[in-house]
């Protein structure tokens, strides 16, 4: 698959399954999340791991996962696990996998890696070659200085990750409060970093991912947290209970009335620009002024809306002469 034919999923609301807990894998599959991943990192004990693999492969394989990204998360490279997390599943699964998600990336060479053993497994299997992306994680200081090198490691990229917990701990972060703002300081301590992992996701047209929240129970407070993110440009974010579904699905597709006048957007301006409409450079659309950057903004609020199913409740009507 080449680069430019990699696929830009819908991700919302990336929903997290511990992939030993057979009871969770089979709710996930009725939940209207737009992604779930499959964990085998941190919501999997290390005992759990090797029949956890085995039980991935199962439900990959036999489960309704209709309208969802299917992912699975893999240790990363500094444990033992890694290299038959990903042999075990690919192998047992890959036809039934979208994407693998790397987590704790500090540098392109681990991105390479992977992309380099599911080369191998994919032509050992007969599979698409390629067809399978990556997700990379970003959870320490090395990983966010190095995120540029990182979002260009490799054609299979679809995402960028932010992981809070593990990042915090990182830099010595005085907090225990995961994805939520710090009492005492005056300001959003992500800002910075989901700048950063943005302007790099963008640079290489990947998607960026918003991290946790862990106050399960309290929607609104990751209804507070998941509109920052949301306004700054990230498509989606991490939930962790059925109940932060809906709000993340909410919050990352655009208002109704946004999309409708995106829509109105394009195609006012495909009309002036065309030949009945004069062939002119800009326009009107009512009392606003539209051109091609117009276009280009209302690209973005559009495509959201169309990755989301919403439907027009607005028409372009042709201007009378």
């Amino acid at each position: 698959m080449s680069e430019s034919a990699r696929p830009q999923r819908p991700r919302r609301s990336c929903l997290a399954v511990p992939g030993s807990n057979p009871r969770f894998l089979e709710k996930a599959q009725g939940l209207p999340a737009d992604q779930v991943f499959l964990d085998l990192e941190d919501a999997c004990a290390p005992l759990a791991k090797p029949e956890a693999r085995h039980t991935i492969v199962k439900f990959l394989n036999e489960g309704d996962w209709t309208g969802k990204a299917r992912v699975v998360r893999v240790n990363d490279w500094t444990t033992e696990w890694t290299y038959r997390d990903v042999v075990t599943v690919v192998e047992g699964a890959g036809q039934n996998l979208d994407a693998i998600m790397l987590p704790k990336v500090q540098n392109a060479a681990q991105v390479q890696a992977l992309d380099l053993l599911l080369t191998q497994i994919e032509k050992t299997m007969g599979f698409e070659v390629g067809k399978i992306g990556i997700e990379a994680q970003i959870e320490n200081a090395a990983g966010l200085v190095n995120v540029d090198e990182i979002a260009g490691a490799s054609p299979r990229l679809e995402t960028i990750i932010f992981g809070p917990a593990d990042f915090m701990a990182s830099i010595n972060m005085r907090s225990l409060v995961v994805g939520a703002l710090i009492p005492g300081y005056p300001a959003d301590p992500y800002h910075y970093i989901l700048m950063r992992i943005l302007m790099a996701a963008r640079m290489h047209d990947l998607q960026a991912i918003d991290g946790p929240f862990l106050q399960i129970r309290d929607v609104d407070a990751f209804r507070e947290v998941a509109v920052r993110s949301a306004a700054l440009g990230f498509d989606g974010k991490w939930v962790l209970h059925p109940g932060q579904v809906d709000a993340a699905n909410e919050i990352y597709s655009p208002s109704q009335e946004d999309y409708d006048h995106a829509e109105l957007i394009l195609d006012a301006y495909d009309y002036c620009t065309s030949e009945a409409g004069g062939k002119k450079g800009s326009a009107m659309l009512g009392d606003e002024m539209i051109d091609e950057a117009s276009r280009k903004m209302a690209l973005v609020i559009a495509g959201k809306g169309r990755a989301a199913g919403m439907s027009r409740t607005s028409s372009f009507e042709i201007p009378e002469a």
